[in-house]
């Protein structure tokens, strides 16, 4: 059986490659520089222009936004053309945080050189490791699959960008491999889903310091229900009756002149669970405890306040079987290149909740990141060596997987 060497790429161009594209500003919604990048990096590697198409995501999503999702479809080669198509995918947006970061080097590591920023290696390193596969299968001769490569916008804003994807646009890939945060040799193939809340409470105004029995604060509404949720349970890590979530209220805005009785104020809060009911149980506690709280606080006329919840589903959980033919690739490329996959189910959302959610089975794989979302934040390079190996692994059809799937033209 060859060895990990068979799936070679270069180093010192791959390594160059993600220093370059850390160093370039785009959080969500201002992706168009990076994704003119890699438009770029694809057409001088022989890529055609026309099998590069960017859609209409950012029309679509609530944020708007300066640019789509970048797709690019690279037809089979060799032997392998028929079989079924592939995915490989990763996102290109940033947190705001790492806006401004100079990535610096030093030995295995890369942080930010600006200590004030954010490194972006969530996800520019995945969005670099496609690149490099991408580059390499067109650069030589390699037999693949129907070969479809995404990278998408927003991710970083509730997977705003790959909500707005259709498996027909995308080629209807088989199988997806999503490469995002952490160790290369982590599978996740799980991840729990989110409802989010926007809660506005409101009150009554009022002079407050000449009637303030005459108001009804906001203020001390959503306070009241906030109380009553961390007194019962429903704030934080959530267990009840043997299901287990979490919910949080992120961001409370509202009121001004300290001689006012303040007359609203808004919440945003989310709900996590994997059992849909569940999280849905969440989300149910919430909107009684508000309720509650209006009735408890009237002013002195007998008038109480009132709340309007916006509850959105911000996407769903999946869960893969060990046993689904994506996972086993996922699991006999790791073991092609000497390695053991570490199987993960995790309380995050990912790209690949929707790819899941849009009848494409995807596997998430790391690609050597730490401590994302954070100043501390830093690649190792041979993980995101290894994890460009583990792709073009993949996107070879090299993992030796049989499956019939795996046999239709696509």
């Amino acid at each position: 059986m060859p060895g990990p060497d068979q799936f070679d790429i270069d180093d010192r161009r791959a390594e160059a490659l993600v220093m370059e594209m850390m160093a370039i500003p785009g959080d969500s919604t201002h992706e168009s520089a990076v994704a003119q990048f890699v438009h770029q990096r694809l057409v001088e590697a022989g890529a055609k222009p026309k099998s590069i198409v960017q859609d209409s995501a950012h029309h679509k999503s609530r944020h708007g936004g300066e640019c789509g999702n970048l797709v690019f479809k690279l037809a089979g080669r060799g032997p392998r053309r028929r079989r079924a198509r592939r995915l490989l995918m990763a996102h290109i947006d940033t947190v705001p945080l790492a806006v401004g970061c100079r990535p610096q080097r030093a030995g295995n590591r890369v942080t930010s050189g600006d200590r004030r920023t954010a490194l972006g290696a969530d996800d520019r390193a995945g969005a670099a490791a496609i690149l490099t596969i991408a580059r390499t299968l067109l650069d030589g001769g390699l037999p693949h699959p129907p070969l479809t490569f995404l990278w998408c916008v927003q991710e970083e804003i509730g997977l705003s960008g790959s909500k707005q994807l259709t498996s027909a646009r995308l080629g209807r890939p088989a199988l997806g491999f999503n490469f995002d945060g952490g160790d290369p040799d982590e599978l996740t193939i799980g991840a729990t889903g989110a409802i989010r809340m926007t809660i506005d409470v409101r009150g009554i105004a009022a002079h407050a310091g000449t009637h303030p029995e005459r108001g009804v604060s906001a203020v001390t509404l959503a306070s009241l229900a906030i109380a009553d949720l961390d007194r019962r349970g429903w704030l934080g890590l959530v267990e009840k009756g043997g299901r287990r979530g979490t919910s949080n209220i992120g961001a409370v805005e509202g009121g001004g002149a300290t001689n006012v009785v303040t007359e609203h104020v808004r919440l945003r809060a989310e709900a996590r669970a994997h059992a849909p009911a569940f999280r849905r149980r969440i989300v149910t506690a919430f909107e009684k405890a508000f309720a509650q709280a209006v009735r408890r606080l009237p002013n002195a006329a007998g008038e109480v306040g009132q709340v309007d919840f916006d509850i959105r589903q911000d996407y769903e959980s999946f869960r893969l079987r060990r046993s689904d033919a994506v996972v086993r690739a996922a699991a006999a490329a790791l073991e092609r290149l000497g390695r053991q996959p570490v199987w993960r189910v995790v309380n995050g959302g990912l790209d690949a909740n929707m790819l899941n959610a849009h009848g494409i089975p995807t596997v998430s794989l790391g690609v050597g990141q730490r401590q994302i979302h954070t100043t501390a934040e830093s690649l190792l390079l041979d993980e995101f060596r290894r994890a460009c190996r583990l792709g073009l692994c993949l996107a070879l059809g090299d993992d030796q997987t049989q499956s019939a799937s795996d046999q239709r033209p696509r």
